[in-house]
């Protein structure tokens, strides 16, 4: 009989194959186990293919069980919901107490914590873990978010410390979270704030392709250029990679064949609803949720183009010739000072839920463990982990004096490009939304006052007052009606 392997991992879609391959890459013997055994038969193959690895496959749930040293970790990587409840109720079936299983899926941060408590009650101890990178960091170093039992964590600290993605200044991109579903909702926040860097990304393209009139060629170049500066990052490296590649099907670029319609999975959707839960402006996300919305109305958006057309409404609203290397210029700077309001209400965000569960969750160390491995990964973490290293409690990512300096140098750029995009009639609803995110929040006085009087008006909601404290109420319909008379 085989001696024991270090750790287990069920469920072998892509993602768990390739994290199979590098836990075993990085010398830990592991044992993988799928409901569809062709796909164990397919990562053992790759084990063999890759280097020889050491990792063993197994066919039945039992023996995969029985084939991992003890205490026991199983790391699961199945669809969200009820697939990961019924994973655990296979697995548990043989498992011990002490042993620990974490799910590595993108779960609803309540599922995690409601599953911790039920597995404690049959003595298993439990993690959350956020993983990010996609397929390609699952093999070769992702981001790591474990969250959940700390006892756990500590089993395969060794183990995560050598997998996650590793950033010469700063380390593994792996720390423990929190308790609780902590590790997941960095996860949902962390994807968040993805979608708000993908949409400010896309308009940036719109505004150069639509006004600007740049090539595919000019957007790669662009794009090349922009990602040796202050944007560095996985994002924009991929897409100039995406500029360059041509059609595999027919003539011209890939890009411009791919219809205009985007895709979620609903970890976006879950970040703007628990911002509104917590009553926390998260206007770039949003907006970018709502963009991905209005892109799935693409039957309807040909018909109001017609529409709009024959009113004389075209594509682009001006023909005017801009100055090409100026409208660059000026889009990497609203690109920058947008990312930094996005991030600084994904970071808003993370904190209010901290406070509201009592985690404790360490911002700058967030900001740490996304420079490598993960979608959002830029040369930017940086400079926010720096943020909450000099200031902890910061109220939010603007009003630190470097990021704070660097909006008030783009400023005038931002106001630019989201001007051009309005006259020309091309939104940037992700641009437009940071700029007003930014305007708001660096005014002393907002016209609230107006909309509490309303309220107070018709629903008696009271009000405070600028020059005295407590609370007030008038009869506004009456004192207007002796006005009138």
């Amino acid at each position: 009989m085989a001696p024991p392997t270090r750790i287990g991992l069920a469920g072998l879609a892509v993602m768990g194959q390739n994290l199979a391959l590098n836990i075993a890459e990085k010398g830990f013997p592991i044992s993988v186990y799928n409901r569809t055994t062709s796909k164990v038969d397919e990562t053992v193959e790759r084990a063999k293919q890759e280097g020889d690895l050491p990792l063993f496959g197994f066919h039945d749930p039992e023996s995969f069980v029985q084939s991992i040293q003890k205490p026991r970790v199983i790391i699961m990587l199945v669809k969200a919901g009820a697939p990961v409840d019924q994973t655990i109720k296979t697995l548990s079936a043989y498992m011990e107490k002490g042993d620990c299983i974490i799910d590595g899926g993108n779960e609803w941060y309540e599922n995690t914590e409601r599953r911790e408590k039920e597995m404690s009650g049959l003595g298993l101890l439990y993690l959350g873990m956020g993983v990010s990178g996609g397929e390609e960091g699952a093999r070769n170093g992702p981001s790591l978010m474990p969250g959940g039992s700390f006892e756990a964590y500590k089993y395969i600290e060794d183990i995560l410390l050598k997998v996650a993605a590793q950033v010469s200044d700063s380390g593994p991109c792996v720390t423990y979270i929190g308790k609780g579903g902590s590790g997941n909702f960095v996860k949902m926040v962390h994807n968040g704030i993805e979608y708000g860097d993908m949409q400010l990304i896309a308009e940036a393209y719109d505004v150069l392709k639509s006004v600007g009139k740049l090539s595919n060629e000019e957007l790669r170049s662009v794009f090349l250029e922009w990602n040796r500066g202050e944007l560095l990052s996985f994002l924009i490296e991929i897409t100039a990679d995406i500029f360059g590649i041509k059609d595999d099907k027919g003539e011209g670029y890939l890009v411009d064949k791919v219809l205009d319609k985007t895709g979620m999975k609903g970890t976006g959707k879950w970040t703007v609803q628990q911002a509104a839960d917590l009553s926390i402006a998260a206007p770039t996300i949003a907006a970018s949720l709502d963009s991905r919305f209005l892109s799935g109305l693409k039957e309807e958006r040909v018909e109001a183009a017609k529409v709009f057309k024959s009113g004389g409404f075209g594509d682009v609203l001006t023909d005017k010739t801009v100055d090409k290397a100026k409208l660059i210029d000026d889009v990497r700077q609203a690109l920058y000072a947008s990312k930094i309001c996005s991030y600084a209400q994904g970071m808003n965000l993370i904190r209010a839920k901290s406070i509201e569960k009592g985690w404790d969750l360490k911002l700058g160390e967030l900001a740490r463990i996304w420079k490598g491995g993960c979608i959002i990964r830029a040369i930017f973490l940086d400079r926010i982990k720096k943020a909450y290293d000099r200031n902890p409690d910061l109220a939010n990512l603007l009003v630190d004096p470097e990021f704070a300096k660097e909006i008030i140098d783009r400023q005038s750029a931002w106001r630019r490009v989201v001007c051009l995009a309005i006259n020309s009639g091309i939104s940037t609803p992700g641009m437009s939304a940071s700029l007003a995110y930014f305007d708001t929040y660096r005014r002393e006085r907002v016209p609230a006052n107006l909309v509490q009087a309303q309220r107070d008006y018709f629903g008696a909601h009271t009000y405070e007052r600028v020059d005295m404290e407590g609370s007030f109420h008038i009869e506004w319909f009456k004192t207007a009606k002796q006005l009138k008379n």
